[in-house]
Protein backbone atom coordinates (compact mmCIF):
# COMPACT_ATOMS: atom_id res chain seq x y z
CA UNK A 1 0.00 0.00 0.00
CA UNK A 2 1.11 3.43 -0.77
CA UNK A 3 1.28 6.05 1.97
CA UNK A 4 -0.01 9.13 1.75
CA UNK A 5 -2.32 12.06 2.87
CA UNK A 6 -5.28 12.75 0.22
CA UNK A 7 -7.21 16.17 0.15
CA UNK A 8 -10.49 16.23 -1.48
CA UNK A 9 -13.54 18.80 -1.46
CA UNK A 10 -17.45 18.18 -1.02
CA UNK A 11 -17.89 21.67 -1.69
CA UNK A 12 -16.29 24.55 -3.51
CA UNK A 13 -13.01 24.59 -1.30
CA UNK A 14 -9.51 24.26 -2.33
CA UNK A 15 -6.91 23.75 -0.03
CA UNK A 16 -4.08 26.36 -0.62
CA UNK A 17 -0.10 25.44 0.10
CA UNK A 18 -1.07 21.91 -0.30
CA UNK A 19 2.43 20.69 -0.70
CA UNK A 20 3.50 22.70 2.14
CA UNK A 21 0.90 21.28 4.41
CA UNK A 22 0.95 18.01 3.38
CA UNK A 23 5.08 17.90 4.75
CA UNK A 24 4.14 19.57 7.56
CA UNK A 25 1.34 17.15 8.42
CA UNK A 26 4.18 14.17 7.63
CA UNK A 27 6.25 15.78 9.93
CA UNK A 28 4.51 15.92 12.51
CA UNK A 29 3.53 12.14 12.19
CA UNK A 30 7.20 11.90 12.25
CA UNK A 31 7.33 13.78 15.31
CA UNK A 32 4.86 11.56 17.15
CA UNK A 33 6.62 8.73 16.38
CA UNK A 34 4.20 7.11 13.94
CA UNK A 35 3.79 5.96 10.46
CA UNK A 36 1.58 6.95 7.59
CA UNK A 37 -0.57 4.68 5.98
CA UNK A 38 -3.25 6.43 4.08
CA UNK A 39 -5.11 9.28 5.99
CA UNK A 40 -8.18 11.53 3.33
CA UNK A 41 -9.12 14.80 4.31
CA UNK A 42 -12.71 15.88 3.26
CA UNK A 43 -13.49 19.50 2.90
CA UNK A 44 -17.31 19.97 3.75
CA UNK A 45 -20.23 22.35 4.87
CA UNK A 46 -21.67 22.10 8.05
CA UNK A 47 -25.00 20.14 6.70
CA UNK A 48 -22.48 17.49 5.38
CA UNK A 49 -20.69 17.33 8.35
CA UNK A 50 -24.19 17.30 10.57
CA UNK A 51 -25.30 14.29 8.40
CA UNK A 52 -21.93 12.48 9.82
CA UNK A 53 -22.43 13.34 12.94
CA UNK A 54 -25.78 12.10 13.52
CA UNK A 55 -25.16 9.37 11.56
CA UNK A 56 -22.40 7.43 12.91
CA UNK A 57 -22.01 9.64 16.35
CA UNK A 58 -25.52 9.83 17.29
CA UNK A 59 -24.87 13.46 18.23
CA UNK A 60 -27.41 15.98 16.63
CA UNK A 61 -24.87 18.93 16.32
CA UNK A 62 -22.82 21.32 14.60
CA UNK A 63 -18.91 20.57 14.98
CA UNK A 64 -15.77 21.48 12.70
CA UNK A 65 -14.60 18.12 12.61
CA UNK A 66 -14.98 14.76 12.62
CA UNK A 67 -12.00 11.83 12.51
CA UNK A 68 -12.09 8.42 11.57
CA UNK A 69 -9.91 6.51 12.97
CA UNK A 70 -8.44 3.40 11.46
CA UNK A 71 -5.35 3.36 12.63
CA UNK A 72 -3.26 -0.21 13.36
CA UNK A 73 -0.60 -0.42 15.65
CA UNK A 74 1.69 2.73 15.19
CA UNK A 75 0.53 3.22 11.64
CA UNK A 76 -1.80 6.27 11.17
CA UNK A 77 -4.79 5.30 8.90
CA UNK A 78 -8.36 7.16 8.60
CA UNK A 79 -10.35 9.66 7.40
CA UNK A 80 -10.70 13.26 8.56
CA UNK A 81 -14.35 15.76 7.39
CA UNK A 82 -13.25 19.13 8.62
CA UNK A 83 -16.63 21.98 8.26
CA UNK A 84 -15.22 24.87 6.24
CA UNK A 85 -18.19 26.63 7.53
CA UNK A 86 -17.03 25.92 11.43
CA UNK A 87 -13.67 27.16 10.39
CA UNK A 88 -14.17 30.31 9.28
CA UNK A 89 -16.91 31.16 12.04
CA UNK A 90 -14.34 29.33 14.58
CA UNK A 91 -11.53 31.72 13.24
CA UNK A 92 -13.90 35.32 13.63
CA UNK A 93 -14.32 33.70 17.44
CA UNK A 94 -11.05 33.37 18.00
CA UNK A 95 -9.61 36.19 16.05
CA UNK A 96 -7.25 34.43 13.95
CA UNK A 97 -6.79 33.77 10.05
CA UNK A 98 -9.25 31.15 8.21
CA UNK A 99 -5.95 29.54 7.43
CA UNK A 100 -4.54 29.50 10.51
CA UNK A 101 -7.41 28.18 12.09
CA UNK A 102 -7.54 25.51 9.68
CA UNK A 103 -4.00 24.24 10.17
CA UNK A 104 -5.36 24.20 14.06
CA UNK A 105 -8.52 21.43 13.05
CA UNK A 106 -6.44 19.65 10.64
CA UNK A 107 -3.36 18.80 13.09
CA UNK A 108 -6.20 18.15 15.78
CA UNK A 109 -7.54 15.46 13.76
CA UNK A 110 -4.13 14.15 13.00
CA UNK A 111 -3.85 14.06 16.34
CA UNK A 112 -6.72 11.77 17.36
CA UNK A 113 -5.12 9.31 14.66
CA UNK A 114 -2.16 9.68 17.03
CA UNK A 115 -3.77 8.71 20.13
CA UNK A 116 -4.49 11.92 21.90
CA UNK A 117 -8.02 12.71 23.00
CA UNK A 118 -9.60 15.46 24.24
CA UNK A 119 -12.91 14.42 26.82
CA UNK A 120 -11.63 15.87 29.86
CA UNK A 121 -10.25 19.06 30.98
CA UNK A 122 -6.80 17.61 31.30
CA UNK A 123 -6.80 15.69 27.80
CA UNK A 124 -8.12 19.63 26.22
CA UNK A 125 -5.58 20.83 27.63
CA UNK A 126 -2.74 18.43 26.40
CA UNK A 127 -4.63 18.09 23.28
CA UNK A 128 -4.36 21.81 23.04
CA UNK A 129 -0.69 22.34 23.80
CA UNK A 130 0.17 19.47 20.43
CA UNK A 131 -1.76 21.67 18.63
CA UNK A 132 0.32 24.78 19.24
CA UNK A 133 3.16 23.12 18.89
CA UNK A 134 2.47 21.47 16.06
CA UNK A 135 1.44 24.99 14.44
CA UNK A 136 4.62 26.33 15.46
CA UNK A 137 6.13 23.72 13.32
CA UNK A 138 4.47 24.73 10.41
CA UNK A 139 5.77 28.19 10.94
CA UNK A 140 9.38 27.43 10.98
CA UNK A 141 8.98 25.01 8.08
CA UNK A 142 7.73 27.92 6.20
CA UNK A 143 10.17 30.65 6.66
CA UNK A 144 12.38 31.56 4.18
CA UNK A 145 15.76 29.93 4.97
CA UNK A 146 18.47 31.82 5.77
CA UNK A 147 21.56 32.27 3.01
CA UNK A 148 24.93 31.29 4.10
CA UNK A 149 27.74 33.22 4.51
Amino acid sequence: MSEKIVFSSANEFELQQEKNVRNWLLSTIEYENKTLGEIGFVFCDDAFLLNLNQEYLQHDTFTDIISFDYSFGNTLQGEIYISTERVKENAEKYDTSFENELRRVMVHGVLHLCGYKDKTTEEKEKMRQKEDEKLQLFHVEQSPKKPSS
